[in-house]
């Protein structure tokens, strides 16, 4: 059985002074910083929309591929991730899961791998962290979300805590940074 830690975009745009800034969004980035020396494999999920996404119908203008807004958050210990998956390239898709990433198939990727369990942590817990952990339960993969190393958008003040209900009631198993030693 193998284990990966997957994060979830920890880029400028979802972090405070972002354009869709997260708050406390920043505040999670020691948490995995702390947590990232535990796994073998790391991978990245990050928003790179086009311009001229219809994503921007529903939200600002955040993460366009090749800005500054789009970078991982400076403080993040980004020289530790083993592969980068891109998403939210296509100008008619919201891209929300790593799953739907377009420079290459995560599911296959797993798959091939042999990777059976993913620790996902990011941004943010009610869009993209949700729809990643509920596309990995779909696909078979024993899934942990580290709640301490999540933040939500709260468009609503309580959808993060639904996501955390919902992914859940899913099968995903909520878990702190502190207790992953306790399962690696």
């Amino acid at each position: 059985m193998k284990t990966a830690l997957l994060i979830v975009d920890v880029q400028n745009d979802f972090c405070p002074g972002g354009a869709l800034g997260v708050k406390d969004g920043d505040k999670i980035v020691p948490t995995i910083n702390k947590i990232i020396k535990k796994f073998d494999l790391v991978i990245s999920s990050q928003d790179w929309h086009p311009e001229d996404s219809v994503h921007f119908e529903k939200w600002p203008v955040h993460c366009v591929a090749g800005t500054k807004g789009a970078e991982f958050h400076p403080d993040l210990k980004s020289e530790k991730i083993d592969l980068k998956l891109i998403k939210g390239t296509d100008n008619k898709d919201d891209g929300y899961s790593a799953f739907e990433a377009t420079n290459l198939s995560f599911a296959n990727y797993l798959e091939e791998n042999e990777i059976t369990t993913l620790y996902i942590c990011g941004l943010t817990t009610d869009y993209c962290v949700k729809e990643t952990a509920l596309d990995a339960v779909k696909n078979g993969i024993h899934t942990f979300v580290i709640t301490d190393a999540i933040a939500a958008v709260n468009v609503q003040p309580c959808d993060g805590k639904e996501a955390l209900n919902e992914m859940y009631s899913k099968g995903c198993i909520l878990i702190e940074s502190e207790d992953i030693s306790d399962v690696l």
